[in-house]
């Protein structure tokens, strides 16, 4: 008997995932060192600027931030030189409902806010940043607090990979407040969703009032258009109701687009309401790139 067949699944599966938490930090990393470095750190601001120490005037020193006594003292003139305080905590709120788990594309929305997650998470890291993680459904399913170093983001990438949610619906508004319940200072919050949900316009708005809030809103391609394969009997991910639609119907094409339209026009209105950010981005697409462009507009 070869010694392969003493492996348990198990044991396959916690090298499965072992593997595939390597290649997001491998992938994560190396676009955080090539791309994002710069772009994150001009983009999210620390919390102000700290006394660091003085030193000997240099041409174009802010003639207020001589310090006279010392000058006085030093019979010469000195400046006081000041850096950011940098340190910040980001929270990543990721939408576990079961409509994250749709995806028709080269992957699910699920996978494609893993990925996005780990790159933010590994760029916070880069950036000497905190780091902290709550899964949502229609209750805050699991907190992971915010904390520094290599080991605590790669504990969030595995449980990105293997959490299961126990209910299936949404509800925005429970993670929001749940979020401004823990934390008492600004913070840099992403929300990842394909936000197919309602009134949660005044709890976002109270957010962005504390936080610096970035919403992502995610969603498969085919969320834009049904194709038109013939008779189909769907069933809604989270409420479990099944029914037949004729995808070759022009009116049933119309009522799936406008229906998505809808979400995505009332998440942009929403997020602008609430003076806050949104990024949308498809699967498949390069979030890479869309990632980037919105760093250097907020830079």
């Amino acid at each position: 008997m070869s010694s392969s067949s003493n492996i348990s699944p198990a044991t396959t599966d916690a090298a499965t995932l072992l593997k595939k938490v390597r290649e997001l930090e491998i992938k994560s990393k190396r676009l955080t060192n090539h791309l994002f470095s710069g772009e994150y750190h001009t983009a999210f601001k620390g919390r102000g600027m700290a006394f660091k120490e003085v030193r000997e005037y240099q041409a174009g020193d802010d003639i207020r931030f001589i310090d006279w006594n010392v000058s006085a003292r030093m019979n010469g003139t000195y400046s006081k030189v000041f850096e950011e305080e940098r340190e910040l905590s980001v929270y990543l709120l990721v939408d576990a409902s079961a409509s994250s788990a749709f995806g028709m594309h080269q992957q699910n929305k699920k996978e494609l806010i893993t990925e996005i997650c780990t790159v933010l998470a590994f760029s916070a890291l880069s950036n000497n940043d905190k780091t902290g993680l709550l899964f949502f459904t229609d209750t805050v399913e699991k907190y992971i607090p915010s904390s520094k170093g290599r080991d605590h983001v790669l504990h969030m990438v595995r449980e990105m990979l293997t959490f299961h949610p126990q209910s299936s619906a949404t509800n925005i508004v429970k993670a929001l407040q749940f979020l401004n319940n823990i934390t008492r200072h600004k913070s840099i919050v992403f929300l990842l969703s394909d936000f197919a949900d309602e009134g949660y316009h005044e709890a976002l708005r109270v957010a962005a009032k504390k936080h610096d809030v970035i919403g992502i809103q995610v969603f498969d391609k085919n969320d834009t258009a049904l194709p038109a394969i013939g008779l189909i009997e769907v069933q809604d991910a989270e409420t479990g109701k099944t029914l037949l639609l004729d995808t070759n119907d022009p009116m049933v094409q119309h009522y799936y687009a406008q229906q998505f339209a809808r979400i995505q026009n009332d998440a942009k209105q929403t997020f602008r309401l609430a003076g806050a950010d949104l990024v949308q981005i498809a699967t498949g697409d390069d979030y890479v790139k869309s990632l980037q462009q919105f760093f250097i507009r907020r830079a």
